[in-house]
């Protein structure tokens, strides 16, 4: 029950922290098959984390359209692109390092 509890709470939480802010590329929206929620779900899978920064592009790759995740967990930022067709994970690799924190 606990374990539920816990799951349910963070699944709101990521939620809420997604719909915070707004992100760039929100005109493409009506091109990807994936909604953001559901793009962002995949990008925790790949790497757990908190949501510091959100975009919608196009680039080369995959479909062509991609949604960039900026996620921090532990001082370190890693960009997670998740194509916005077909939720294959396009990129997951470590941006920078903050010392500082």
């Amino acid at each position: 029950m606990k374990k539920t509890i816990s799951l349910i709470t963070f699944a709101m939480a990521s939620a809420v922290a997604f719909d915070a802010f707004a992100y760039d590329g929100s005109q493409y929206e009506k091109e990807a098959k994936l909604t953001p929620a559901q793009a962002e779900a995949i990008a925790q899978k790949a790497y757990p984390g908190t949501i510091v920064e959100v975009e919608l592009k196009h680039k080369r790759g995959g479909s062509g359209l991609r949604y960039a995740f900026d996620i921090r967990a532990h001082h370190i930022t890693h960009e997670v692109a998740v194509d916005a067709n077909t939720g294959k994970v396009l990129e997951n690799s470590r941006e920078s390092e903050n010392e500082d924190d």
